[in-house]
């Protein structure tokens, strides 16, 4: 890990969206530093190399009960866990509001001491978007829970090979690059190496004491070193993939009925829905930059050093 401290954990740490993009970097860096790891999971198999590493805990979001028995014995939990479209088994309210404001209260209940949770930079409950609405009231319920707290709210995270970055490099390959939009929405993006790196900086921090007994709480906005807007993000995919293409703007109402006709005839297995697709046209910007990143020991990246783009 760059630019941490060695951590020692001698309980034991709950892990939701352990194969995310986040995810995923955070538990090989938890592993490597010997944290004894369970992960709440729906399939063991996603976890790869890893799940031989860890306990396993069968169970997600659409689960409640399974949050009871992913606890036990836990000290600290990692909620990164998250659904950014509908899917058979709850709604985004579902999963990403109510199912958080569940386990944290199953963690008040096993006696969960430290509670990490990521939510995303200006989410709001009047926000348009029905993901950072969500959010807002999950963060709402961490913040009331009587545990201390550690929040993360980050700009546009991403990694090579991710999902969307996978659906850019295929859009790369026609003669003209489909954008919904305007495409000025602006980001600070950051790299989940990153965000991860910015975690484990903070786990190995003491807890601050709070006054009166009460529950500290603890919150740092991540964001790369540059304010892009998602036009410039997919020309910096565009150059690392050596694929120049003509920017083509599809108006916002046409991509809206679009993918909503899309998801109706496909549902789950469409390669994109409008409510992840209206997430590219909101900015997400932190007026503190990468103050907070460095707080914690983490120097962001460039997108363009991260993806081999000149």
């Amino acid at each position: 890990m760059r630019g941490a401290a060695s951590l020692a954990f001698s309980a034991m740490l709950l892990l939701t969206g352990a194969t995310g993009v986040v995810g995923s970097a955070l538990l090989r860096r938890l592993v490597a530093e010997g944290a004894d790891v369970r992960c709440l999971v729906r399939d063991p198999r996603r976890l790869g190399a890893q799940r031989v590493r860890v306990q396993i805990a069968l169970g997600d979001l659409a689960d409640p009960p399974s949050f009871r028995n992913a606890m036990r014995g836990v000290r600290t939990v990692v909620h990164l866990a998250s659904a950014t479209r509908d899917q058979p088994r709850g709604s985004i309210e579902e999963l990403d509001g109510i199912a958080t404001w569940r386990m944290v209260t199953a963690a008040e209940r096993a006696g969960v001491e430290r509670f990490v949770f990521f939510t995303a930079l200006d989410a709001s409950t009047h926000h348009r978007a029905r993901f950072f609405r969500a959010k807002a009231l999950a963060e709402q319920a961490v913040r009331e829970a009587q545990l201390h707290s550690v929040v993360f709210a980050p700009s546009l995270v991403y990694a090579p090979g991710d999902r969307m970055m996978r659906l850019l490099e295929r859009l790369a390959l026609l003669p003209a690059m489909p954008v919904s939009g305007r495409g000025r929405a602006i980001y600070q993006p950051i790299w989940a190496d990153d965000v991860a790196d910015c975690v484990m900086g903070a786990l190995a921090r003491p807890q601050p004491a709070a006054a009166n007994g009460a529950s500290s709480r603890e919150r740092y906005e991540l964001a790369g070193p540059e304010t892009l807007s998602y036009s410039e993000i997919v020309r910096s995919v565009q150059r690392a993939l050596d694929r120049e293409r003509p920017l083509v703007h599809v108006p916002t109402p046409i991509v809206s009925r679009s993918l909503r006709a899309l998801e109706a005839l496909a549902g789950a297995r469409a390669f994109a829905t409008w409510d992840e697709a209206e997430l590219l046209e909101v900015p997400m910007v932190s007026a503190r930059g990468t103050a907070d990143a460095e707080r914690l020991g983490v120097a962001p990246q460039r997108i363009g050093a991260v993806l081999g783009a000149s």
